[in-house]
């Protein structure tokens, strides 16, 4: 069972989305917050695999609430939840500092409900919910541009040909289009993302396009 944990401030979203979870299968939910802080208690005490955070909420809001649990979780030794942030925009200021603080992406409030409910089975396997060409999209609108490039020590560790690949997985170009470019098997492109994940500690595609953005090393 995929454990779900919901953020919201209006009580009756998330008795909406909790009939959807619980009427499948495979999900539950786990826990229940009103806000921030209440979603930092319920985290810790419900230990939900996936959670379901608003962005805009009273007392505090689900970006700071984000940043605080995955902190907590990890100080703790314990493996920190997934989280997806809801909002009701396509382009967010607010998604984008909510992906930084380490959510692993969004979705609309107003998504079809096998959509959500694909994001929670997505996030949980391990992968972003967002594909890292709406991540460049949407930090290519909010941030702002790094003008001197700095190439932290993790990156040196990176061969000629894997820092080839990284400069086009943070384009938000997929495995596909990696691969028909570069002449290579969708197999072998994986491979070399998965080694530049593991030499920069990073989780998935959409933390590289962070990564990348962060020192300046989008092209």
């Amino acid at each position: 069972m995929i454990r779900v944990g919901l953020v919201d401030d209006q009580s009756l979203f998330r008795m909406g989305i909790r009939m959807l979870v619980d009427s499948q299968p495979d999900l539950e939910v786990a826990g229940e917050a009103g806000n921030g802080v209440e979603a930092i208690a319920m985290a810790a005490e419900a230990r939900p695999d996936v959670i379901l955070m608003d962005i805009r909420m009273p007392v505090m809001d689900g970006i700071a609430a984000t940043t605080a649990i995955l902190a907590a979780t990890r100080a703790s030794g314990a493996t920190p939840p997934r989280i997806v942030v809801l909002t009701t925009f396509d382009l967010d200021e607010a998604a984008t500092r909510a992906i930084r603080g380490g959510a692993s992406g969004f979705v609309l409030k107003d998504a079809d409900p096998e959509f959500l409910l694909a994001a929670i089975r997505t996030v949980h396997a391990g992968n972003a919910v967002i594909a890292a060409s709406a991540t460049r999209e949407l930090f290519e609108h909010f941030s702002p541009k790094v003008t001197q490039p700095t190439e932290p020590e993790a990156f040196a560790q990176l061969t000629a040909r894997e820092r080839d690949i990284f400069q086009l997985a943070a384009r938000g170009l997929s495995n596909a289009e990696i691969a028909s470019g570069e002449f290579l098997s969708e197999a072998t492109v994986k491979t070399h993302i998965s080694r530049i994940l593991s030499k920069l500690g990073l989780r998935d595609r959409v933390q590289l396009v962070v990564f990348a953005f962060e020192h300046g090393l989008n092209v």
